[in-house]
């Protein structure tokens, strides 16, 4: 979005006036979806199917919540729930095929197989190629903020902020809740209107500036479902879900404004994934009637396979590619769930796993000189530190470790990074002001670098501490509560939690214990020894210890570290008791 930006505003006047001119909302709504009537209400323009039909012919869409007239009636219309029964229909098969396929990759490598770069795809690697141009609102991506996309305060603070784009999120730093994913959308809608506020319980007034930062949305993984929607019977996929519904009520004022639909993409682990969201992409911008090449996308590299396929996933979004992303805090858990039953890939504890350090530094300047070599924008991660209030020590020491984790991104060629609040915006422009004097360093290629397969591979020194341990737990534990309570995003001992850092957590926990870990002490770890350390944590934390969420949340993590399999996301689980917990609520309502 670039409310107020007279140089964005004037990008695409004439594809705009094409788009306007040749499509129609009537036309994208020509395919009917078969839901038996007597079975059907509408209520404000929400479809609702209380019931399937008998046969799969009549089987059409279930919702299984439908907020108020209040709450977004016209975000879920009937054209809009239509198009996105077309994508689902169209691309759900390939997306259990892709997910088959990582379950099959994950046996490989617990049998053995280390992850490599691909023998078959070398020519790509090789080649010239370049992704096609990038639009100039996207241009430069110095300083990226992210947030939950239900929250209006933190969105609207976020697009005020002074960074340069704005990534609502719909994925880790926001927890699923029926509510919460349909405020986004309500939000979102608002927020290109200009039309978004929010008034606080003490009186105060939010509003959007003039000039604002530019929108990327980020949808749920190819992994998530949306289980409170049902189409054919089955849960639809949560990506395609926030993308349809985002870009079918958006598109056309978007790109009036001068701008278009951008994504960021997450939790990919192949380049045969991103093939998928570039047919989803390229079937959109046919059926609205949109050209080709307007979405654009940028890649979170979050997952170790992904690391080793980052020029063939450039390469299959070409057309509607806006480079890659560093999610540091995904990939930390990605490398050690891929490699859950080596023991030789044992991590320390969290904070001795740093960016400068290991596989960690290889990726990133793999990406950099990926990316560089392909005229695609590389950005840096999230550090993790937050504002502190009330403790000027404890603050100046956050701001020292977040300039540093920004100066690192800069001067290895990072084009821009991503902050977690409002209060950080200035001191990372600041940072890439100071060393980055266009608007983003793209011709600084790197050609000479090597970065090995070994490189990527390599695990960082540190100790293992009863500390570490402890945190993990306390944080795991205090994360799962809020996600249930749904808060996506948390500040959890002075540094802002979200899934991702959660995952790292629990991830660690198993690790650990699975393979009975020597901490600094000489003690192994071990599930007594956790069982122990999870019980003192608990009695520790304030306010709400003890609650019957928080023992849940317990329970569950416990139940996640503890277990004989891993298993591959925490949020599988916690969906259901979230579901559940939503359902209660209903019920008291």
């Amino acid at each position: 979005m670039a409310r107020g930006g007279s140089e964005v505003g004037a990008v695409l006047p004439a594809r705009t006036q094409k788009i306007l001119g040749n499509s129609s909302l009537g036309s994208v709504s020509s395919e009917t979806i078969p839901i038996s009537a007597e079975k059907t209400r509408v209520r404000g323009g929400w479809v609702v199917e209380q019931e399937l039909g008998s046969s799969g012919e009549s089987a059409g869409i279930t919702f299984s919540n439908v907020p108020s007239l209040e709450q977004g009636s016209d975000i879920l219309t009937q054209d809009a729930v239509k198009f996105l029964a077309r994508l689902v229909r169209r691309f759900s098969r390939r997306r259990e095929e892709l997910l088959h396929r990582r379950a099959l990759r994950q046996r490989e490598i617990d049998s053995g197989v280390l992850p490599d770069f691909l023998p078959d795809t070398h020519s790509i690697r090789e080649g010239g190629w370049r992704i096609w141009s990038t639009p100039p609102d996207l241009q430069d991506r110095r300083v990226e903020i992210t947030g939950p996309s239900g929250d209006a305060k933190m969105m609207i603070n976020a697009f005020n902020s002074g960074a340069s784009t704005y990534m609502a999120d719909f994925e880790d730093s926001q927890s699923p809740t029926w509510r919460q994913i349909i405020q986004g959308q309500v939000n979102l809608r608002d927020a290109i209107d200009g039309a978004i506020e929010y008034a606080s319980p003490e009186g105060k007034n939010y509003s959007l500036n003039e000039k604002v930062a530019a929108l990327i949305v980020r949808p749920r993984g190819w992994h998530l479902l949306e289980k409170h929607v049902l189409i054919d019977g089955d849960p639809v996929s949560a990506a395609l879900f926030d993308f349809a519904i985002f870009v079918f009520n958006n598109f056309e004022r978007l790109l009036q404004k001068g701008t278009a639909p951008y994504f960021y993409l997450p939790k990919m682990e192949s380049h045969l994934e991103a093939r998928l969201w570039n047919d989803v992409f390229r079937v959109t911008e046919e059926e609205l009637g949109i050209p080709l090449a307007t979405i654009k996308a940028t890649v979170l590299i979050e997952t170790l396979p992904a690391a080793f396929e980052m020029d063939e996933i450039l390469y299959e979004l070409k057309e509607h590619s806006s480079g890659l992303n560093c999610g540091r805090w995904d990939y930390i858990f990605s490398f050690i769930k891929k490699f859950s039953q080596y023991p030789r890939f044992i991590l320390p504890d969290r904070g001795a796993v740093t960016m400068d350090r290991a596989f960690l530094a290889a990726y990133v300047k793999l990406l950099i000189r990926t990316c560089h070599r392909r005229g695609a924008h590389a950005i840096g991660g999230m550090s993790a530190y937050i504002p502190i209030k009330n403790d000027e020590k404890a603050n100046s020491l956050a701001f020292e470790k977040v300039r540093a984790d920004k100066e690192r991104e800069v001067l290895l060629g990072h084009d821009g990074t991503w902050v977690a609040h409002p209060g950080l915006v200035q001191l990372a422009r600041e940072v890439f002001d100071s060393h980055m004097k266009g608007p983003n360093q793209v011709d600084k290629t790197n050609d000479d670098l090597e970065i090995t397969s070994s490189d990527l591979l390599r695990v960082p020194e540190g100790a293992i501490t009863e500390s570490g341990i402890r945190t993990n737990l306390s944080v795991g534990i205090q994360y799962i509560d809020a996600w249930l309570g749904g808060k996506g995003a948390v500040p959890i001992r002075n540094l802002m939690e979200d899934t991702a850092t959660a995952e790292i957590c629990r991830a660690q926990l198993w690790q650990w214990t699975r393979h009975g870990a020597v901490m600094s002490d000489g003690r192994r770890v071990s599930a007594e020894l956790v069982r122990s350390l999870l019980s003192d944590e608990l009695r520790r934390l304030p306010d709400g210890a003890g609650a019957s969420r928080r023992d849940i949340a317990a329970k569950l993590f416990e139940g996640l570290i503890l277990s004989e399999k891993f298993e591959e996301f925490l949020t599988s689980p916690a969906y259901e008791e979230l579901l559940r917990v939503e359902k209660l609520g209903e019920g008291r309502g």
